[in-house]
């Protein structure tokens, strides 16, 4: 009776112990002398290598001429506890069956050392090396943990339009869809583009947000969350942007500013702390080959409550400091990267939450204050990062919305929905955003957000 495979991850509970197994996976080295051949088997289910011991006695060089480094296997063999350092058991290999080769003089992961800019260069083969398969088992478990959180508060998952006719940011950052000819465009008696011919009958995009709809659903439903895939045309090629991520998005009605306050600083913790909980051994290999502060740094996520401020505040900081920054400080400023991550890193020491931003510098769709000057805003700041979520108490008055969008000049042919939520039965009712990418960014503690979602998409890179 053939034997069924085993899961590395699960050879290494020890349950099997001095059974025969079969294991499956790509060769990561091979080394040894005339006597006995050891082959470290990964298969993807966990950062660490099994230990193959081959007995020169029972294979030929033909056989094992083929197993070279990438090179994939089938092995049949005893489950042992392991002599050596480093692996707590190993297969005393019986069997082996080579499923594919990978030649040594063009496998471009032959060697070891190579730099983060290369393994984007290669990026068809980058999640076979230790670093990326962490990484991404790192993003499986933290999406998990994101449904796993809302679901256990009784919210609902809501599916939003990747397709729409609205720019939810108002910046006009977005990927035109069109079933028009690109050549050859009908055009009306004045020249414009005909959208009454495209294939919606007016023009559409790739969404930007969830977040319009998601507030359609809150009202209806009470709390909902999107998790979905995003998209901005912004020519930004820096290491923080990407033209297609994932946001998280939940809405909830009948909750204020401190109330949505209290749940992004619960949210995050809690993904922070499952990370930390199942994702134990690629932490401590990422910790130990590039940030040696980031265990250390999670588990201070965790450790404190966030401070809370008002911008005002922030800005007063931020202005008394003597710090010397890139871009000058005054009210009324987006605050940059560099200004965020001071008050987090350097006069907080803990992750910051911010509110009451200038309304000028905010969505249309943000709740004003009594002030007429700002709006119930709220960033939280994280360090290494800056801002990671976003968020506000949005605008529940029908009159103070309406002229909003019409003093921002926001068409009303896109916007007659999204106010009928305010003219029937309006709520009081708050919602934020958070980047998925910039959250496994956090967690992994890489430095470039393309090294945490596995087919990145930048101004002049869309491969595969």
């Amino acid at each position: 009776m053939a034997i069924k495979r085993t899961k590395i991850v699960d050879v290494f509970g020890g349950e099997l112990e001095g059974q025969q197994v079969c294991v499956k996976g790509w060769v990561r080295t091979r080394r040894g002398n005339k006597h006995v051949q050891f082959i470290a088997l990964n298969d993807g289910s966990t950062i660490n290598n099994l230990q193959i011991v081959v007995n020169l006695e029972q294979f030929t060089e033909e056989q094992l001429k083929p197993i070279t480094t990438g090179s994939s296997l089938c092995v049949i063999g005893k489950l042992v506890a392991s002599m050596g350092k480093g692996q707590s058991y190993e297969v005393q290999a019986d069997e082996i069956e080579v499923y594919g080769t990978a030649p040594a003089e063009d496998y471009p992961l032959q060697k070891k050392g190579h730099t983060l800019e290369f393994m984007r260069e290669i990026g068809h083969l980058r999640m076979r090396t230790n670093t990326f398969g962490a990484v991404f088992r790192i993003r499986h478990h933290l999406a998990f943990a994101i449904h796993k959180f809302f679901n256990d508060k009784g919210f609902f998952y809501l599916h939003t339009p990747l397709i729409t006719s609205s720019d939810a940011e108002g910046a006009g950052e977005m990927f035109q869809v069109t079933t028009l000819d690109v050549n050859d465009m009908p055009r009306t008696e004045d020249g414009k583009i005909d959208y009454s011919k495209d294939f919606f009958g007016k023009m559409t995009s790739l969404t930007v947000s969830g977040q319009l709809e998601g507030e359609l659903g809150a009202t209806s439903l009470g709390a909902i969350y999107t998790f979905g895939p995003t998209f901005r045309a912004e020519h930004s090629n820096t290491p923080r942007h990407l033209a297609e991520f994932w946001m998280i998005e939940p809405e909830m009605a009948f909750y204020d500013i401190n109330d949505n306050m209290d749940l992004a600083e619960e949210f995050i913790k809690y993904c922070v702390k499952y990370a930390l909980d199942h994702c134990k051994d690629d932490i401590e290999f990422l910790n130990k080959m590039y940030d040696n502060t980031l265990i250390e740094r999670l588990n201070g996520v965790l450790k404190d409550d966030f401070v809370r401020l008002t911008y005002t505040e922030g800005i007063k900081i931020l202005e008394e400091s003597g710090a010397k920054f890139e871009f000058p400080v005054k009210w009324g400023v987006d605050l940059q990267s560099e200004h965020e991550r001071y008050l987090v890193e350097h006069h907080f020491k803990r992750p910051v939450i911010l509110t009451d931003y200038p309304k000028e510098i905010k969505a249309f769709y943000m709740k004003q204050n009594d002030d007429g000057k700002t709006v119930r805003a709220m960033d939280v700041l994280f360090p290494q990062i800056g801002e990671i979520i976003g968020g506000s108490e949005r605008e529940a008055d029908y009159d103070k919305l309406l002229n909003r969008i019409n003093e921002l000049g926001i068409p009303m042919k896109d916007m007659w929905w999204y106010l009928d939520t305010r003219k029937y039965g309006t709520v009081p009712h708050s919602g934020f955003g958070l980047g998925f990418e910039r959250l496994v960014l956090f967690v992994t503690g890489m430095a470039n957000i393309r090294d945490v979602i596995a087919f990145p998409r930048t101004p002049n890179n869309c491969e595969f």
